[in-house]
């Protein structure tokens, strides 16, 4: 699995990820950065098999509409510190992998991880 984290969430994400051998990105590490457009993130992640991490509800929706981006994991935690956020997926992860594995949506929240059909 690879991962690409957009621009809403901290790039410090990605090593939760790459610590444990998988290929994580930010949208700082594209030739636009921050400023990627949305439909270019969804084509990047159709094209190079990432699974886009956001808190943009215009890729809830686009996924819902369009079932794009393939895969997706919609952060929903307001403003919380990076260590915070961190933690969450680190505590969750096998969780995480185990419904990517399953399902095309997963929901991040405080205090769960859900998935959607």
């Amino acid at each position: 699995m690879k991962f690409l984290i957009d621009a809403q969430l901290p790039p410090a994400l990605k090593f939760v990820f790459s610590s444990r051998g998988y290929e994580a990105c930010h949208t700082l590490d594209l030739p636009f950065k921050n400023d990627t457009p949305d439909q270019e993130i969804v084509a990047l992640a159709e094209r190079e098999g990432y699974i886009v991490i956001t808190k943009d509800k215009d890729f809830y929706n686009s996924f819902v509409l369009k079932h794009q981006p393939e895969k997706l994991i919609l952060v929903r935690v307001g403003n919380i510190r990076i260590k915070d956020l961190k933690a969450i997926f680190e505590n969750n992860f096998d969780k995480l992998l185990h419904l990517l594995n399953h399902k095309d949506l997963v929901i991040v929240g405080i205090d769960k991880i859900e998935i959607h059909i």
